[in-house]
């Protein structure tokens, strides 16, 4: 089964499902692989690997490892074309549709095309749109965009429904890592309301029961990563897969 159907059997099992992002340039091989192992004991449904930047070159040993030591879906969540790996079972194929740079939505794509078929990687193809968080995040600052206004709904139902209409898989409400507010919920309900893309959304997500609220809006898939890299504590870990997984 396809990583991108397994995620959809585990929203309709569970509800929605939770998924812990790593990013190598946060931490060394050795505690990856332990934060890992952690979220596959704590009730994660899938791992995401990848960061804005790479300043180590330990992006391939670091996805070798995790899956040599832990069974849960791994995806590739592309920070630019140098992070494609033969180890992951898939990557998200990521097109910033919030903006309007033409190298996050097609230019960066063409490149990484043939690396991705290469390696035979399975693609989740994801219009990836940045939603105004109160600060500059890294991803957008290195997408060269501008994010939608969080208190215009509208807008963001408009670029999503127009993901749909371009035959994406599926959409990601990104708040950006570190962000100061998550993605607000009014945004999450006219997405789910105006579309019928299943719904990742991230960033700035710091606690169980705004987890929940993400999800009761519409979202189906939910995805940590700087408040897990601060606090890798299991009883949190798994504080926040209870609250994502709404039919357990």
């Amino acid at each position: 089964m396809k990583v991108f159907d397994q995620l959809l059997s585990i929203r309709k099992s569970k509800g929605a499902a939770y998924l812990v992002l790593i990013d190598p340039d946060k931490q060394d091989v050795a505690h990856a692989i332990k934060l890992a192992q952690t979220c596959e004991g704590a009730g994660v449904d899938a791992l995401l690997v990848g960061g804005s930047l790479l300043l180590a070159n330990v992006f391939d040993e670091t996805i070798k490892s995790i899956k040599e030591n832990c069974s849960l879906p791994l995806i590739i969540f592309p920070g630019s074309t140098l992070q494609v790996s033969k180890y992951a079972d898939a990557i998200l194929f990521l097109s910033v549709i919030s903006g309007r740079n033409p190298e996050s939505l097609i230019g960066g794509h063409v490149i990484a095309a043939p690396l991705i078929k290469s390696v035979n990687l399975e693609t989740i193809s994801t219009g990836y749109m940045f939603i105004d968080s109160g600060t500059v995040t890294s991803a957008l600052f290195m997408s060269d965009t501008r994010a939608i206004p969080r208190e215009k709904p509208d807008i963001a139902a408009a670029h999503a429904l127009a993901a749909q209409y371009m035959g994406m898989q599926c959409v990601y409400l990104e708040g950006g890592s570190g962000a100061k507010y998550s993605v607000p919920k009014q945004v999450i309900q006219a997405v789910a309301s105006y579309t019928e893309m299943p719904i990742i959304c991230g960033g700035g997500i710091r606690t169980p029961d705004e987890a929940r609220e993400k999800v009761m809006a519409g979202a189906n898939f939910i995805v940590t990563g700087t408040i897990i890299e601060r606090d890798s504590n299991p009883a949190l870990i798994r504080a926040f897969a209870d609250a994502v997984h709404m039919n357990e």
